[in-house]
């Protein structure tokens, strides 16, 4: 099917020219008597073939390759038609469609990348913002891993000391004391507490947020919502209850896809319309990550203020006291501690704007550096299996205190190291034995 300008080479790409044979039958006869790429992805003669397209062909020897095994890649321009053709010839020859996933499952059999930087192919696929992108190309090159790798190996030590005082007293091998014991768990324990406490940074910037803007009609949400999208995407009229359903638009906030979702004004409905779009609001609003109240800075505040702020107690908010290009009426709320943050702001002139993009990306990173650290939890699979990790340590720390024996002990220990394994691949017996050994000299 392709004609090359000179033999394959691993590691080089080669120009040459994709072809149409005579006989479909030919080519396959071809390809089962000359299945070496440098030389069955032969040179087919002028007089039975076509040419259909330029190609570029590279050849990746074993283990070289992203899945370790032999893998030629051939780079045709863009036509549907063309690249149906490619794909339906390499059929017709013996090869078949790959099932989802398969070239990264092959990868992480071969031993070439663990689970966690399997995941991150598929993050990096499906990355929405250039920062999800550069957050999953942190983890495809083993950001979580390598942060694990070392309390792992600390997990592992203390498992052979304990191994080792148990099955090779004879040799005098000491048994450690109880507080060094606990010193050693807390060791590990700490560092993945610091883990797990990274999840709820790292879902939402796997996952976005939703960000619900709610309040009274006329208070300039829908001003506000089409500022924030940088489009007319709502209508708006000086009218109030203008919006009855919800509208939603998705936007980047430093990096974090952030779903906004305008809602109807909420007062006492007028008609069943209003009270419907009512409804969905006030569920939208309990369904949110983030809410975002919208007074009107150039009017009292109202009863119907004075409850969607009661609302928001206890849960991430955010006020905007919308329209501050007006006059500014004195009589506003009181700002007490733990009240939400209170940002001053015009949807009409942008003023204010910007601090209101900062207090959200504030309230979604909080204000611990965990966004500046690389390698960190980023679905459910790894926060559960870090969690039943610490759960074996907890269990560990209470049978050390209750002065279980050593051999019982290591069963909570086994019990976090397995879960650890499962985040990035397996711990073998080998691998504590020959640390034993390398560690203790035994059987010198």
């Amino acid at each position: 099917m392709l004609r090359l300008n000179r033999e394959l080479e691993s590691g080089r790409a080669v120009f040459g020219e994709l072809v149409e044979t005579t006989s479909a039958l030919a080519a396959k006869n071809a390809a089962r008597a000359c299945p070496e790429p440098a030389e069955g992805m032969g040179h087919p003669s002028s007089s039975s073939a076509q040419r259909l397209d330029e190609v570029v062909v590279t050849y990746f020897a074993k283990p070289h390759s992203y899945t370790t095994d032999d893998i030629i890649e051939i780079s045709a321009h863009g036509s549907p038609v063309v690249l149906r053709h490619i794909v339906e010839t390499c059929i017709a020859a013996g090869a078949r469609l790959a099932e989802p996933g398969e070239f990264t499952m092959r990868a992480f059999l071969n031993g070439r990348i663990d689970l966690t930087q399997a995941e991150a192919v598929r993050d990096l696929i499906d990355s929405q913002t250039l920062y999800q992108a550069k957050v999953a190309a942190q983890q495809l090159e083993g950001a979580l891993s390598k942060r694990l790798q070392p309390v792992k190996q600390k997990l592992v030590e203390l498992i052979a000391v304990l191994e080792a005082g148990i099955d090779f007293a004879e040799d005098d091998i000491s048994v450690l004391p109880d507080p060094i014991i606990l010193t050693r768990i807390a060791e590990v324990q700490k560092p993945l507490e610091q883990l797990a406490a990274t999840f709820a940074y790292g879902k939402i910037v796997h996952q976005g947020l939703t960000l619900a803007i709610v309040g009274r009609p006329n208070v300039g949400k829908s001003s506000l919502f089409n500022r924030l999208v940088e489009s007319e995407r709502a209508i708006v009229t000086a009218t109030p209850g203008t919006t009855r359903d919800l509208i939603s638009e998705t936007v980047a906030i430093g990096g974090i896809p952030v779903q906004l979702v305008d809602t109807a004004g909420i007062r006492q409905a007028l008609d069943e319309a209003e009270s419907i779009g009512i409804r969905k609001s006030l569920e939208a609003l309990a369904d949110a990550d983030l809410v975002l109240v919208v007074l009107d800075a150039s009017q009292p505040l109202t009863e119907e203020d004075d409850e969607l702020l009661r609302q928001t107690v206890g849960r991430p908010a955010i006020v905007v006291e919308n329209k501050c290009d007006l006059e500014i009426k004195a009589a506003r709320s009181t700002v007490s501690a733990g009240s939400p943050a209170r940002i001053y702001a015009s949807a009409i002139t942008g003023e204010g704007i910007a601090t209101l993009r900062a207090e959200v990306l504030r309230n979604i990173a909080g204000d611990s550096s965990t966004q500046l650290e690389s390698g960190f939890l980023t679905n459910i699979r790894q926060r559960s299996l870090v969690q039943d990790a610490i759960a074996g340590l907890d269990a560990a720390n209470a049978a050390v205190s209750g002065k279980v024996p050593h051999e019982m002990l290591l069963l909570d220990l086994y019990n976090a190291l397995r879960a650890l394994d499962a985040i990035t691949g397996a711990t073998t017996t080998d691998d504590i034995l020959n640390l034993i050994f390398s560690k203790f000299c035994i059987g010198k």
